[in-house]
């Protein structure tokens, strides 16, 4: 495939054999962007997991003590006060059947999808459109809740979810360009936490395999895996 000058350029700059640090490898991706707009970070971690094997599932969600950088559309499926919850929440949509309605003729401008427990009978129905799309809410992400208020919070401050692909990779926004080095790095150190307390009983060996680092626009820099301990230590805030 061919590239243009200014990706040339960044790539370059980018030792292909070294494993760099977080800390080096962030700097490099800040210095190396060369879009117009303000491009997003993103994280890809191959992980030494088989997705194929039910106990070797990783999946999660983790709110990024800086946000993605962007404000996410959140539908909510609920009905009388925790509808109105929602509503005072910050949600964009709220609804029921006629939310179900208006998504099984083509409407789908949303970027996450709260239930109380109650709907997840009546979602169920447009599971076919939102669960290929991954906007289908889920216990085990914290989407179908009696608290909406706090889902609808939670998002809206920055919660992220993941899932490991057919792969055995994750993939993750951590911030934006702008954000500058500590606050990406603050992000990741967060993501990584929640991906080794996600680690399933069945992986065995080495969990992460390799960590990848680019902006939208720019080329992947390679991490060495061994320094998410280092990473953790410094900027976790826990």
């Amino acid at each position: 495939m061919a590239r243009g000058k200014k990706y040339n350029d960044a790539k370059a700059k980018i030792d292909r054999t070294k494993r760099y640090s977080f800390e080096e490898a962030v700097k490099l991706a800040l210095d190396t962007a060369y879009a117009k707009f303000d491009e997003s970070v993103d994280v890809a971690v191959v992980l030494g997991v088989d997705p194929r094997h039910a106990d070797q599932m990783v999946r999660g969600s983790v709110v990024l003590p800086h946000g993605t950088g962007k404000s996410p559309r959140v539908v909510v499926f609920a009905k009388g006060d925790k509808a109105k919850e929602a509503e005072a929440a910050g949600a964009d949509y709220v609804g029921a059947e006629d939310l179900i309605k208006k998504i099984q003729e083509g409407w789908l401008e949303f970027d996450k999808a709260v239930a109380t427990p109650d709907m997840m009978p009546l979602v169920g129905r447009i599971g076919k459109i939102l669960g290929p799309r991954g906007l289908m809410p889920s216990a085990k992400t914290g989407t179908v809740t009696w608290d909406v208020a706090k889902a609808v919070k939670d998002i809206k401050s920055g919660k992220i979810d993941f899932k490991v692909d057919r792969a055995g990779v994750v993939h993750a926004p951590v911030g934006r360009v702008s954000f500058g080095p500590e606050k990406i790095l603050e992000n990741l150190a967060a993501f990584f936490d929640a991906v080794l307390k996600a680690k399933p009983s069945g992986a065995k060996g080495q969990y992460i395999k390799s960590v990848t680092l680019s902006t939208t626009m720019g080329p992947g820099i390679k991490v060495d895996p061994a320094d998410v301990k280092n990473l953790l230590e410094k900027y976790s805030r826990e």
